[in-house]
């Protein structure tokens, strides 16, 4: 393996390259033509680098050979990959502990799903709730709620210093705070919510449900907040794109799972509720322009499904879940791979009537 980043292998990535297109071939049984695109995605090297996550090498590599192993197929090098992912995660857990002690602010990076610690916690709860280092990157979450104080302002603690691009920008001067699924505090809003319905509990875990679901009461309607806003206190009501990686679906099912976990039916029915108002909304629901699982129809549909599945009546969601199976934009992606492309639109539509056999979805943290 190598830990360089000079070098990049697309096969790897579980984003775009053949990594996730595996998991479309493993859910549906194809088992010959997954091995094929493991093979393609491990052909350069598997980076164990500052760039490993869990869409990108050694555990996005982990994540599909657990599922392959979930189908039964032998994966014999399944073992030396995951210790390449505890070999990451304490390496992220050292980095942001010094960064802690520097007194500075998290780049997204270092703990949103996508790149960061929320996805690596993920991929150590799809082993089991008693996995060594899940409580750490549990504890480590937890601690990223608590308010810092920056400036003479009170911010939460997983206020980043950037844009929501990762760069320092005029446009957001004084950094953001993100509430997106993908790259914001909706992600690790769901792994801390997962991990508790599983068992996986550590001190203060639930004041940091409370912490971020007071947050998202208040400001879950842009896509990130500014420095300007916390100060005005404005929030944003315009219509947004109710996607799975930013928007009205990801946050409702993070809200759901956080209400689940804290035995709090009232609130799970608000979060439902908001869902079903984002779908029902034409205003909202025309935003949606394609068909991936990041951003687009596909993604509507599986993260409804999975709310649906936690509704006391399902049938909530059902016909609304229906009326977008037929919709145009279920039509061939550009792209194959799993999270923007053809690969994540056809696991989708397969799991309209089908449980997940490979448990994709945690990639997504929905369930």
């Amino acid at each position: 393996m190598s830990g360089g980043e000079a070098r990049q292998w697309p096969g790897q990535s579980l984003a775009e390259g053949a990594a996730g297109i595996a998991l479309l071939h493993l859910e549906l049984g194809d088992f010959d033509r997954a091995r094929v695109l493991i093979d393609r995605a491990v052909s350069g090297g598997v980076s164990t680098g500052a760039n490993a996550s869990l869409f990108y090498g050694a555990p996005a590599l982990e994540f599909v050979l657990s599922a392959a192993a979930g189908r039964g197929l032998d994966v014999p090098i399944l073992r030396m990959v995951q210790n390449a992912t505890d070999r990451i995660v304490a390496a992220r857990l050292d980095a942001a502990a010094d960064r802690r002690s520097r007194g500075e602010l998290p780049n997204l990076a270092e703990f949103d799903l996508i790149r960061g610690l929320t996805g690596l916690g993920a991929l150590l709860l799809r082993r089991g709730p008693d996995t060594p280092q899940l409580a750490n990157v549990i504890s480590y979450l937890v601690e990223l709620t608590l308010p810092v104080h920056e400036a003479g302002e009170e911010l939460p603690g997983w206020w980043a210093p950037t844009g929501p691009n990762g760069k320092l920008s005029d446009d957001f001067p004084g950094g953001h705070g993100n509430n997106g699924m993908a790259h914001g505090v909706a992600g690790p809003l769901a792994l801390l919510a997962l991990a508790m319905r599983a068992g996986a509990e550590v001190n203060g875990h639930r004041e940091a449900i409370e912490r971020i679901t007071a947050w998202l009461a208040t400001w879950q309607c842009p896509y990130w907040v500014t420095r300007e806003q916390i100060r005005t206190r404005e929030i944003i009501t315009a219509p947004a794109r109710p996607s799975w990686c930013y928007g009205a679906l990801g946050m409702a099912r993070a809200e759901q799972l956080a209400a689940l976990a804290l035995g709090d039916r009232t609130s799970a029915a608000a979060a439902e509720n908001a869902a079903y108002a984002a779908l029902t909304d034409r205003r909202v629901r025309d935003l949606t322009g394609d068909g991936s699982l990041c951003h687009g129809w596909a993604g509507l549909i599986t993260t409804a499904a999975a709310i649906a599945q936690d509704c006391p009546g399902p049938a909530h969601l059902a016909e609304l879940i229906a009326l977008l199976a037929e919709e145009p934009s279920a039509a061939d992606e550009a792209k194959d791979g799993f999270l923007e492309g053809s690969a994540g639109t056809a696991l989708a539509l397969h799991r309209l009537s089908n449980a997940p056999a490979t448990a994709w979805t945690r990639a997504l943290l929905i369930d």
